[in-house]
C-alpha cells in the first residue's frame, strides 16, 4: 500500500470563498476562513492522503480478524407479550451489555420499506453538489447540520466521512420538527425527504422505548423506568457517508471512541465497516438488512452505575466502495439528572442491582447538557470521555464560588 501522504489542503471553490468573505464582512465571525472542505469528488481522485486524515500507528495497528458472533435478539416475542421470549431477550441483552455493550435486534417491527426509503434519501443528499450541502453546514456547538470530516472542529485525525444530522424532539403529540428543519434549510423541494426522515425518527423513538424496557428488565429495574426517563428527550438522527479511500489503511471513517449519548441505534448498508473492541481484539459486526445494531453509550453506562459497558468501537473505510449508515442517538432531556435508579424503582434487587446503601456510586450526578457541552466545546470523544468528563465536572464545581 502506498503510505505516502500529501499536505495539500482541500480549498473551497472560489465562489464559496467569495460568499464566505461577504458573510464575514457583514459579521464579526471569521471562523469560516481556512476551514477544510470534504470534497468527495476531489478526494477520490487524489493519489496521496492529505495529512489531516492520517491516524497514529497505534490506532491503525490492529485490523479486525474475527466477527462478533453473538446471536441477534429477537424482539417478536416481547412485542407480542410472550413472557418466556421476554426473559430470553432480556438475558441476551444483559449478557451483551455486561461484556461489551453491543447487540443486534431483529423482528423489531420497523417497516423495511421505510428503512430503504431513508437510505435512498440520504444517498440523494450526499450526491448533491458540495455548495448545496454546505448551505446547511453545521454551526459550532450545534448538534444539527452538514459536516465534512468534522474539519470545522478538528485539524488532525480527521474522519474520512461526511454527515448530515438533525434533532428530533420526543413528544406525546406528533410534531413536524424534522420536516420543518429540512424544508427551511434545504428548500421546499426537499419537503418529501423531511417526511421520510420524520417517520424514521418516530420509528426509531418507538424502537428505543422497546429496547429501554428490555434494558430495565435486564437490570432488575421497574419495566418503564428508563422509557419514562427518556420520554421527553431530544435525540439526534445522522446519516454517514464514507467515500472510497485509496489509502484506506491509513485513516478511519470514524476513529476509536465510545459514544457519549445514552443509546445508539444504527442501520448499516451491506458494505460493512463497523468494528468493536471485545475480549482484547477488534471484531467486525457483519451487516444484516433486517437488523439494527444497538449499543450502550456513556450516559446509559452512568444510569446503570457502570454495570453496562459503553464499548470502544470504530468504522473502517473501504478502498473501492462507498459505505453509508443511518444512526439514531437517543438522549434524555437536556436538564434531566443522570443517576442510577433509586431503590424503590428496583423490582428484583438480587438480579444485578444492590440496595442503595450497599452500593458505591461510580459516577456523580450530571445532566446530559453538561456532557453535551463537554464533548462539543471542550473534548473530542474518545476512549476515556466519561472519565475525563467527571474530572472536568469536578474541577468546574471546585472553581465555582
Amino acid at each position: 500500500m502506498d503510505s505516502s501522504t500529501s499536505t495539500l489542503l482541500l480549498c473551497p471553490p472560489l465562489e464559496l470563498l467569495k460568499k464566505n468573505r461577504d458573510n464575514n464582512s457583514n459579521s464579526n465571525n471569521n471562523n469560516n476562513n481556512g476551514v477544510l472542505l470534504f470534497d468527495t469528488n476531489l478526494l477520490e481522485k487524489q493519489q496521496n492522503l492529505p495529512t489531516q486524515f492520517l491516524w497514529p500507528n497505534e490506532d491503525l495497528a490492529y485490523a479486525a480478524q474475527d466477527e462478533l458472533t453473538d446471536p441477534p435478539v429477537d424482539l417478536n416475542g416481547f412485542l407480542s407479550g410472550d413472557q418466556e421470549s421476554t426473559d430470553r431477550a432480556a438475558a441476551q441483552i444483559r449478557a451483551a451489555c455486561l461484556n461489551h455493550g453491543f447487540f443486534q435486534v431483529i423482528n423489531h417491527g420497523v417497516d423495511g420499506t421505510l428503512v430503504s426509503a431513508v437510505h435512498d434519501e440520504m444517498d440523494a443528499f450526499f450526491n448533491l453538489p458540495l455548495s448545496k450541502k454546505l448551505s446547511v453546514k453545521r454551526k459550532p456547538g450545534c448538534l444539527y447540520g452538514y459536516s465534512g470530516a468534522h474539519a470545522d472542529r478538528f485539524s488532525s485525525k480527521l474522519p474520512w466521512k461526511e454527515t448530515l444530522s438533525f434533532t428530533y424532539e420526543h413528544a406525546n403529540e406528533p410534531q413536524l420538527d424534522v420536516v420543518n428543519y429540512i424544508k427551511s434549510s434545504l428548500g421546499q423541494e426537499f419537503e418529501g425527504s423531511g417526511y421520510v426522515y420524520q417517520k424514521y425518527c418516530e420509528a426509531m423513538n418507538n424502537l428505543s422505548q422497546v429496547i429501554l424496557e428490555l434494558l430495565a428488565i435486564s437490570l432488575g429495574v421497574e419495566r418503564f423506568y428508563y422509557s419514562k426517563f427518556f420520554e421527553d428527550g431530544r435525540s439526534v438522527m445522522r446519516g454517514n457517508n464514507y467515500p472510497p479511500c485509496r489509502n484506506a489503511g491509513l485513516t478511519f471513517g470514524t476513529g476509536p471512541h465510545s459514544d457519549p449519548n445514552s443509546l445508539t441505534i444504527l442501520h448499516q448498508d451491506q458494505v460493512g465497516g463497523l468494528e468493536i473492541f471485545s475480549d482484547n481484539k477488534w471484531r467486525a459486526i457483519k451487516p444484516r438488512r433486517d437488523a439494527f445494531v444497538v449499543n450502550i453509550g456513556d450516559t446509559f453506562m452512568a444510569l446503570s452505575n457502570g454495570r453496562y459497558k459503553s464499548c470502544l468501537h470504530r468504522a473502517v473505510v473501504n478502498k473501492e466502495r462507498v459505505r453509508r449508515s443511518i444512526v439514531f442517538f437517543v438522549n434524555p432531556k437536556d436538564d434531566k439528572i443522570v443517576r442510577p435508579p433509586p431503590p424503590q424503582k428496583r423490582k428484583d434487587i438480587n438480579v444485578i442491582m444492590k440496595k442503595e446503601e450497599e452500593e458505591e456510586r461510580v459516577y456523580p450526578d450530571f445532566t446530559w447538557l453538561d456532557l453535551q457541552e463537554f464533548t462539543q466545546n471542550h473534548y473530542r470523544a474518545d476512549t476515556t470521555t466519561l472519565q475525563n468528563f467527571v474530572h472536568w465536572l469536578s474541577s468546574n464545581k471546585q472553581t465555582q464560588p
